[in-house]
């Protein structure tokens, strides 16, 4: 895992690439490198998190051995091994994945892409043809944000806060802002909360050169998938397909020169990633784990992941979040997310990374995904019903609660509702697409890269592999949602690996206390956080006594849905973080 950034046509600026290195050495603590190709104002910067090949031969940017291009990877290319033997013409010097990409793009162009099995974000520079290629891999596991100025420069980062380091203005897009205030959007297209800062939409590729200027375009299709005929094999044989492609996930997720944990919860996808790994490397496995809870029964699933490790060899890391520390914490990664953020779960992982980080383990994989290729979620068992424009909140029985009576009428009409696309015309298939592509995958992995490289930690996620994705993607309804409960054939498969009290389990969205502290301990924390947003960037936004209004009536009449005042809280979080990130 890396940090890499880019400066191309940017005229005098006075080293724009040196100050987003260091605004991205938290990513890669372990070396940095910058390249400058002065005849057309293009310079590559680098910062690295050694995982495969520790040697000085992994340092990027890496050039390829006739030396027309020069690359810098954030991510991870698995099945390098297997596209290594592939290229075996090509004059290898190191054994990254990073030289495979190079490889695999002087043999195969463009196309090379279709060959990955990864998370990646790249920036390739052709040094002949003056041409610069960006890539970001198929779902946006990793991130990359780019300014395009009106002078015809490009800038582009892993984060946001290297673009505002190089220079860009940190000023907030009110648009932004407004559709997450009032509709609780956000990730679900370019835009970010910062005004002349985009993202590179997942499955996208960008091409910049001074002569043709700026170009973006498609490069992978998640709509194909939904819009396939359904898979009409039999149960049997599908289900013997999905446990080859998580065998081999799990497998491929595991190949790192230093140590690898896995993160656990008490549900199905964790006890499922857990199997895996026993069925790979056999019962004296003694991978690390790491858990976080808060000390609250209520949210408290220690009992089922003891269950799950009983008898096993895995060194198990409890780490506790509680209310004492959300405070400090909430801002440190506030600081890091440079966007709103999902509230105290995201916390909890904060926790996790930076034990495995105490504990000396670099690489943690994780259960993300499955539930959106599978239909796992409740809610999708009424797919018919769901609003497509809105992810509901997991775990609330009102979702609907909303700023929109506290905004003013000016910032309201900034707020762009949206529905998202319906490429199938089936319903359940269609919602799966909005929450992979526009929802709750684009939310949850930008939390989730964020929160782990705060600690310089690698997060790798086998169940998005495409491989799978696009498999369930495929299933008819009836293999993914059979007697009323999700992810059917994963339970079915999960029987064969894992106890039936872990493959039989109902959906348990990762809670925390947040409602009961919000109301409670941290009442008063959140009172002066509102504050800080009413005198900030909210001054313009809300009508204040409606704003305070909001705490005030969930602090007086409860209620399980507390996003409406975190949504005020985060505000204020940015408000007090953004001079941190003014060049």
């Amino acid at each position: 895992m890396c940090g890499i950034c880019c400066s191309a046509g940017t005229g005098d600026r006075r080293d724009p690439v040196g100050r987003m290195v260091r605004g991205l050495r938290h990513r890669g603590p372990d070396d940095e490198g910058m390249e400058r190709f002065p005849d057309v104002g293009v310079k590559l910067g680098h910062t690295r998190l050694s995982i495969l090949d520790l040697s000085a031969a992994g340092h990027q940017p890496m050039t390829s051995a006739d030396g027309r291009y020069a690359l810098v990877l954030n991510g991870e290319i698995y099945n390098y091994l297997e596209l290594r033997r592939e290229l075996a013409d090509y004059p290898f010097r190191s054994h990254t994945d990073t030289e495979v990409l190079l490889a695999a793009y002087t043999r195969w162009g463009r196309s090379c892409l279709d060959h990955f099995i990864g998370m990646f974000a790249f920036m390739l520079w052709d040094t002949w043809e003056h041409r610069l290629w960006a890539v970001r891999d198929r779902f946006g596991v990793k991130p990359l944000y780019y300014h395009a100025a009106p002078d015809g420069g490009l800038m582009l980062a892993s984060e946001i806060k290297a673009l505002h380091a190089a220079g860009v203005p940190a000023r907030p897009d009110p648009a932004a802002w407004a559709a997450y205030l009032m509709y609780g959007l956000h990730d679900h297209t370019e835009a970010t909360f910062w005004a002349g800062i985009r993202t590179l939409p997942p499955g996208a590729e960008l091409t910049w050169s001074p002569a043709a200027g700026l170009a973006i375009a498609p490069w992978y299709d998640l709509a194909a998938a939904v819009r396939a005929q359904p898979d009409d094999r039999d149960d049997k044989v599908v289900a013997e397909e999905l446990l080859a492609l998580l065998e081999d996930s799990v497998r491929l997720r595991f190949r790192s020169d230093v140590p690898v944990g896995i993160c656990l919860s008490g549900g199905l996808d964790s006890s499922l990633l857990l199997g895996l790994v026993h069925r790979l490397q056999g019962p004296d496995s003694a991978v690390e784990a790491f858990s976080f809870h808060c000390g609250d029964p209520a949210y408290d699933e220690t009992p089922w992941i003891e269950r799950m490790l009983r008898a096993t060899r895995h060194p198990w890391n409890l780490c506790r979040l509680d209310a004492a520390r959300v405070p400090d914490l909430a801002a440190a990664v506030q600081r890091h997310q440079d966007e709103p953020y999902g509230g105290f779960p995201t916390l909890g992982m904060a926790c996790v990374h930076e034990r495995a980080r105490e504990r000396g383990v670099t690489v943690l994989l994780d259960g993300n995904g499955i539930d959106e290729a599978w239909a796992g979620y409740d809610y999708y068992a009424r797919a018919a019903e769901a609003d497509p424009g809105r992810a509901p909140v997991q775990g609330t029985a009102h979702p609907g609660a909303s700023l929109a009576d506290a905004l003013r009428p000016d910032i309201a009409a900034l707020a762009a509702p949206w529905t998202a696309p319906r490429p199938s015309g089936d319903p359940l298939r269609d919602l799966q697409y909005r929450d992979l592509r526009f929802a709750k995958i684009p939310r949850a992995l930008r939390f989730n890269d964020r929160v782990s490289m705060m600690f310089s930690r690698e997060l790798r996620e086998p169940f998005l592999d495409h491989r799978i994705v696009e498999l369930g993607l495929r299933q008819p309804t009836h293999r993914k949602i059979r007697d009323g409960q999700g992810k059917w054939l994963v339970r079915e498969v999960a029987r064969r690996i894992v106890p039936t009290f872990l493959s039989s389990a109902p959906k348990r969205p990762v809670q925390t206390p947040q409602r009961e502290w919000l109301r409670g301990p941290l009442a008063g924390w959140a009172r002066g956080h509102i504050e800080v947003a009413l005198a900030g960037w909210g001054r313009d936004w809300f009508e204040p006594h409606a704003a305070r209004a909001c705490l005030d009536r969930f602090v007086r009449d409860g209620g399980d849905n507390s996003f409406p005042v975190w949504q005020l809280v985060n505000l204020g979080l940015a408000v007090e973080a953004a001079p941190e990130i003014r060049p």
